[in-house]
This record gives structure tokens, C-alpha cells and sequence, in this order.
């Protein structure tokens, strides 16, 4: 499974692209994944809680997964995730 990352994510996790386990079955076990995989990213992308901060899009095939059943939202085959910050036009 492979995450795509934007912005300053892709800087803190050192690629724009990772892979993780491909067992995954939930967009939130996948996430688990990235953070395991790559530390530096998990305050950057988790409140203390252990919640995604609600300025980060968590991208299914190009859906936000808060339109859906959030990171309980199940995995197929082939599914493309993403990871965007808030982004700022000048």
C-alpha cells in the first residue's frame, strides 16, 4: 500500500511517496503503518489525542475520508491514499 504525501509532509516523512504493510484493512490501520514506519510524521499529522488534526485530509482514490466512515473506512486492492496539509495561496 502506498501513501502519497504533500506539502511539508512529504519533507518530515523524507519522500512524497512511502509504502507500508500492504495487510492493511482499514485507512486507519494504514495510517498506523506510515507513522510506525515514519516517526516524524506523527505530530505533524495526530493531535495528542491520537486523532488526525482536522487541518489534515486524509485522501482515499482522491475522497476525503471524513466523508465516509473516517479512518474505520475500509481498504481495497489498489486503493491510493494521500495525505494533505491546509494549503495557502499568496
Amino acid at each position: 500500500m502506498e501513501w502519497k504525501l504533500f506539502a511539508d509532509l512529504a519533507e518530515v516523512g523524507g519522500d512524497r511517496r512511502i509504502t507500508v504493510d500492504e495487510s492493511a484493512q482499514t485507512v486507519g490501520d494504514a495510517l498506523d503503518a506510515l507513522l510506525a514506519d515514519r516517526p516524524a510524521l506523527r505530530d505533524r499529522v495526530l493531535t495528542d489525542d491520537g486523532d488526525v488534526h482536522e487541518h489534515i485530509n486524509v485522501l482515499r482514490n482522491g475522497e476525503n475520508v471524513a466523508h465516509d466512515d473516517g479512518l474505520d473506512t475500509e481498504l481495497d486492492s489498489g486503493d491510493e491514499l494521500a495525505l494533505f496539509p491546509p494549503v495557502s495561496g499568496g
